[in-house]
């Protein structure tokens, strides 16, 4: 056997084109009685890792293949946070839930907004017993103190006091224009009996 790092002798280049031929392949050398695998070259894949082994990771400038069509980019694993934590401004990012819906064990539950509820709840029942029977005045009146209470306590719901404010005033107005009415009636039926 040879030594394949033992100079060989140099070789002449072709004398009809001046090229120099490729030196012979060196043999394979066998460690164990094994024989390496070929690199790979030009339209070859390298050998797939096997159990517990990573795959080769992309060189500097490479990136890693896209998930195919229809296929989504793993998720973080668990107790793992994803890349975009808070953009700026602290709102949520796309897809995160918003801030007192998933809170972690221990930290208090945010409070329901009970006297705003409680207003819109009184506004629009006022407005009901008006058009029935004329006494929604009460509600009206309930659900713009409510409404009040809960615009300084629960500013967090303003939808809730601000629509029960708004009816409430709503339920007072049609009560008010009720008893008009209902007092003209009355006063053209008194004067009506009057004159016979």
């Amino acid at each position: 056997m040879t030594d394949p790092n033992a100079p060989t002798d140099p070789v002449e280049p072709n004398p009809q084109d001046g090229s120099v031929p490729p030196p012979p392949p060196a043999p394979p050398t066998e460690h164990n009685g094994a024989v390496p695998p070929p690199a790979p070259g030009y339209g070859q894949q390298p050998p797939a890792p096997g159990y517990g082994q990573q795959p080769p990771a992309p060189g500097y400038g490479q990136q890693p293949p896209a998930p195919g069509y229809g296929q989504q980019p793993p998720a973080p694993g668990y107790g793992q946070q994803p890349y975009s934590q808070q953009p700026y401004g602290g709102q949520p990012a796309y897809g995160q839930p918003a801030p007192g819906y998933a809170q972690p064990y221990g930290q208090p539950a945010a409070k329901s907004p009970i006297l705003s509820i409680l207003s819109l709840v009184g506004g629009i029942v006022g407005i009901v017993i008006n058009l029935a029977w004329g006494i929604g005045f009460l509600f009206g009146v309930a659900a713009i103190v409510l409404g009040f209470i809960g615009r300084n306590k629960e500013p967090h719901a303003r939808g809730f006091w601000l629509t029960g404010i708004i009816l409430g005033f709503v339920s007072i107005a049609i009560a008010i224009i009720y008893w008009i009415i209902l007092a003209v009636i009355f006063a053209s039926l008194a004067n009506y009996s009057n004159t016979y």
